[in-house]
C-alpha cells in the first residue's frame, strides 16, 4: 500500500531591507521555518516580487534613504502593497525611536512590527502568527468564493418570490424598507412559506449585496460540531481538527449571514451565539484570539419564540438580539389568488421538466385547489403539482389529478385487509408523512420513485 502524506505549506516571505546583514540574517534564521525566504534592498521591485511570487508575508523596513528616518518610506510601501494584495500580512521593521510611528502604521493595515535589537524567539512567533494570518484570509476568502458560487447557482435555479396578493405585498413593501439598513431581522412563518427566499431577497437588496450570505441551518448542526461550525477551529482543538478552519462566522464577514431554524438551537448554545452577536467578534475553537465580524444577521424560524421564551426554551435576551425587525411571511391559504398563480408557474416549471408541453389546469381544478387549506404551503402545493404532470394522460388538468393530504389519511384499523388493500394504505400513508414528496416516500416504502408512481396508478390514489 502507497501512503501518500500531505504536505501543510510553511508559507513564503519577502524581506525588504536596504542594510544587506539585516537580509542576511533574518535568512538564516527563518530559512529553515519557512517554504520561502527572499530578500531584495530595493523597495522599487516590491510590485515586481508580488506578481512573480506567492508571499504569505512581507517584512519592511521603514527607511531606505541615508539620513532620512521619518518612516514615510516605509509607510508608503505598505499602502502599495495593501492596494495590490490587501491578504499579504505585512510585518515592519523599525528602530526602537519609531515605535509610536510604527503603532499608527498598525492602523494603515499592517499586521505587527519588530523592534531593532529583536530577540530571536519573539520574532519567530511574530511572522508565524502573520503568516498564519495569511492563510486564515485565503481560506476564508476560497470559503466564499465557494458560497458565491452556491448563489449563481442558486440563481440559476430561478427561485423566485410570486405572487400579487395584499398579504405578499405588504411583506415585500417591508423587505424594502430594511433591507438598506444593518438591522437584525427575524423572518416567522409556517414551514414552506418561503422564508429563505425572503431572506435571500433582503440580502439582494441591502447595501451588502456584493458581498456573500452565508446560509446556515440551526437544525441540521449538532450540539458537538455547533462551535466549529459556526466560529471555525485551529489545528488541534478536537481529534479530528488536523488543521484550522474558518466558520461561518468568519466566512460570512462584510456579507450576510443566515440563520435558518433558530428555534432549534438548544438553550446552552444559544448564549455562545448572543456572546458573538453581542460582542461582533469570536473566537475559533481552541484559540484564544477574538476576531472581530462585520455581519447581518437574519433569522428565521417556524417556532413561537414568545411562547419559547414564556416556557423557559429561548434566552428572552437573545430574541430582543435577533428580533430588531420582525416579518412574518404569510400562509398560502391565505393568499388568494396567489395560489393559481404559483401553481400555474410550476406547471410550466415542471411541464417543461417532463416534456408535458401545453398542459393547463381547468376551472373546476383550480376551485379545488384554492379551496384547500394547504398545511404544507408552497412547497406542498409544488409537489402536488409536479405529482400531477408526471401522472397525467390529457392536456388540461382536472380536480381528480390532484391529490392532497386530507385526502391521504388512512388508518390500518381492519385485521381483514388483502395484501393489495394494506399495499394501497401503506402508500397513502408514507405520502402523507412525506408531505407529497415522492422521492422521500418511496424512499420510507423501499421501492424507486418509478414503482411508486404505477402504484399510484393502479390503485387510483
Amino acid at each position: 500500500m502507497t501512503t501518500i502524506l500531505q504536505v501543510m505549506p510553511k508559507g513564503n516571505i519577502l524581506i525588504v531591507d536596504d542594510n544587506k546583514s539585516i537580509i542576511s540574517t533574518l535568512e538564516i534564521l527563518l530559512g529553515p521555518e519557512f517554504d520561502v525566504v527572499k530578500g531584495i534592498t530595493n523597495p522599487n521591485q516590491i510590485p515586481t516580487e508580488l506578481r512573480t511570487g506567492d508571499y504569505n508575508l512581507v517584512i519592511l523596513d521603514m527607511n531606505f534613504q541615508a539620513g532620512i528616518n521619518t518612516g514615510n518610506e516605509g509607510l508608503y510601501w505598505l499602502n502599495q502593497i495593501k492596494k495590490s494584495h490587501p491578504d499579504i500580512s505585512v510585518v515592519l521593521i523599525t528602530a526602537y525611536s519609531d515605535v509610536e510611528l510604527a503603532v499608527n502604521a498598525l492602523k494603515q493595515g499592517a499586521t505587527d512590527f519588530i523592534s531593532k535589537p529583536w530577540d530571536n524567539s519573539k520574532l519567530l512567533a511574530t511572522v508565524k502568527a502573520a503568516i498564519q494570518l495569511n492563510f486564515s484570509k485565503k481560506e476564508v476568502g476560497q470559503l466564499k468564493q465557494k458560497e458565491k458560487g452556491l448563489k449563481l447557482e442558486l440563481n440559476r435555479e430561478q427561485k423566485y418570490i410570486i405572487g400579487s396578493s395584499p398579504q405578499l405585498m405588504k411583506v415585500m413593501k417591508l423587505v424594502r424598507k430594511v433591507a438598506k439598513t444593518n438591522a437584525n431581522i427575524l423572518i416567522t412563518g409556517e414551514n414552506g412559506t418561503g422564508k429563505e427566499l425572503i431572506a435571500r431577497e433582503i440580502h439582494r437588496q441591502s447595501l451588502r449585496y456584493q458581498e456573500v450570505m452565508v446560509d446556515v441551518d440551526m437544525g441540521a448542526i449538532s450540539e458537538t460540531l455547533f462551535e466549529s461550525e459556526l466560529f471555525g477551529h485551529v489545528k488541534g482543538a478536537f481529534t479530528d481538527a488536523r488543521e484550522n478552519r474558518a466558520g461561518k462566522f468568519e466566512t460570512a464577514n462584510k456579507g450576510t449571514l443566515f440563520l435558518d431554524e433558530i428555534g432549534n438551537l438548544s438553550f446552552h448554545l444559544q448564549a455562545k451565539l448572543l456572546a458573538a452577536i453581542q460582542n461582533r467578534e469570536f473566537m475559533r475553537l481552541g484559540s484564544d484570539k477574538p476576531i472581530p465580524v462585520n455581519i447581518r444577521l437574519v433569522c428565521a424560524t417556524n417556532k413561537n419564540l414568545e411562547q419559547m421564551v414564556a416556557d423557559g426554551l429561548f434566552r428572552e435576551d437573545l430574541l430582543y438580539r435577533i428580533n430588531t425587525i420582525q416579518i412574518e411571511v404569510p400562509p398560502l391559504r391565505d393568499r388568494g389568488d396567489d395560489i393559481i398563480v404559483l401553481a400555474d408557474f410550476f406547471l410550466k416549471k415542471f411541464a417543461s421538466k417532463y416534456e408535458k408541453h401545453g398542459l393547463k389546469i381547468n376551472q373546476a381544478a383550480q376551485d379545488k385547489l384554492l379551496n384547500y387549506s394547504w398545511p404544507g404551503n408552497i412547497r406542498e402545493l409544488q409537489h402536488t403539482v409536479e405529482k400531477a404532470v408526471i401522472l397525467s394522460d390529457a392536456s388540461v388538468l382536472k380536480p381528480e389529478d390532484f391529490f392532497f393530504k386530507q385526502i391521504l389519511s388512512a388508518k390500518f384499523d381492519d385485521d381483514h385487509l388483502t395484501i393489495e388493500e394494506m399495499e394501497k394504505r401503506m402508500i397513502l400513508s408514507a405520502i402523507e408523512k412525506t408531505a407529497g414528496n415522492m422521492s422521500t416516500a418511496a424512499e420510507k416504502l423501499g421501492i424507486t420513485r418509478q414503482t411508486l408512481y404505477n402504484k399510484i396508478k393502479k390503485y387510483g390514489i
